[in-house]
């Protein structure tokens, strides 16, 4: 089997999931590692024995770049890995723009980009979902994505990001809406945005997703769980189905537990499995191994960060917006929330 070399733009704490997942994963090898902090970058790359570099050394010879900077570098680093002859995964959010968004997209039609929702190759969400399709239309939707607030870092919790938890973690909360909802599409989104005790940014955030089959959906992303919490519930007219992936995976049709695939045996821990990651991972292996387009690419991010905009934007204006956004596309979501 031919070895699939992995570089990483950016050092931060997704990238030592990135780095686990691709250990876990035969015939891929990180080999590159860089960071707008050396000392990061080396850290970094000694766990995952790869060479530590600038961002301007990318790809370096390597078959696809792991983009897990801050958001507004998406686009930048994005870009530098397919004009060096990669596939680049843009890790979520997509962009901290959709001007940004956009330009993802159109780059994806000159060269490969994967999206870095590790949660559709989740096998849990997979199994929710096809319970999804065999219980008829969709009638309740409710998506529940609770935790502790991240560890403070100079990027993560400052407006410069993007935005807080409906931006960072609450874009997951929406991808497993959007799944679980298919083929329904969302028109219009409402959310109420709260601001974190000392943080310019939101901590707390419920949004009503509006889809063309008349659902409205729940989704609340929350840094204010005393304990994480990933779940959601889905119904129709005669059946019901609920997801857990956190703290423990599992999925109920009707009440019966499902069957889930199990976790291969050794990895450092089963959600490399259970949240997609090793999914994802071998998936661009064997979109480099055929040259092909990735399955998962920038469309479906622009999506979920045109619900976010809305949102964010519905939280300032106390009006239902509409999805696709119609607004600015060159404002973070904080932005249009502040009024920036």
């Amino acid at each position: 089997m031919a070895t699939t070399t992995l570089a990483f733009a950016g050092a931060g704490w997704v990238s030592a999931v990135h780095g686990l997942a691709a250990e876990a994963t035969e015939g891929v090898q990180v080999v590159s590692v860089a960071s707008r902090h050396p000392e990061t970058a080396a850290q970094r790359a000694a766990q995952t024995g790869a060479t530590a570099c600038r961002y301007d050394d990318l790809p370096g010879g390597a078959d696809a770049v792991v983009v897990a900077t801050p958001p507004a570098l998406h686009r930048r680093e994005a870009e530098r890995a397919v004009d060096g002859g990669a596939l680049a995964l843009v890790e979520t959010p997509l962009a901290a723009t959709l001007d940004d968004a956009d330009a993802l997209v159109a780059l994806a039609e000159r060269g490969r980009v994967a999206y870095g929702e590790n949660l559709v190759h989740s096998p849990v969400v997979a199994d929710a979902v096809q319970a999804c399709r065999r219980m008829g239309e969709v009638t309740h939707l409710e998506v529940r994505f609770l935790q502790g607030r991240p560890e403070p870092s100079p990027d993560r919790l400052a407006p410069g990001w993007g935005g807080g938890a409906l931006f960072d973690l609450g874009i997951h909360a929406l991808a497993v809406a959007v799944l679980l909802a298919a083929p329904a599409r969302v028109v219009a989104a409402r959310a109420e945005v709260e601001p974190g005790d000392g943080l310019e940014v939101d901590d707390d955030a419920t949004v009503e997703l509006t889809f063309d089959t008349g659902l409205r959906a729940q989704v609340r992303a929350s840094w204010r769980g005393a304990a994480p919490v990933w779940d959601a519930q889905a119904a129709s007219a005669t059946s019901a189905v609920r997801l857990e992936l956190v703290p423990e995976p599992a999925v109920e049709l009707n009440g019966v537990a499902l069957r889930l695939p199990i976790a291969p045996p050794g990895l450092a821990t089963d959600q490399l499995h259970h949240l997609g990651y090793l999914g994802q991972t071998a998936a661009v292996a064997a979109d480099v191994a055929a040259g092909r387009a990735p399955r998962v690419g920038p469309v479906l991010g622009r999506l979920l960060l045109d619900v976010v905009c809305a949102a964010y934007t519905a939280a300032r204006t106390g009006e239902a917006e509409a999805v696709p956004f119609t607004g600015p596309r060159d404002r973070t979501p904080h932005e249009l929330w502040r009024g920036g």
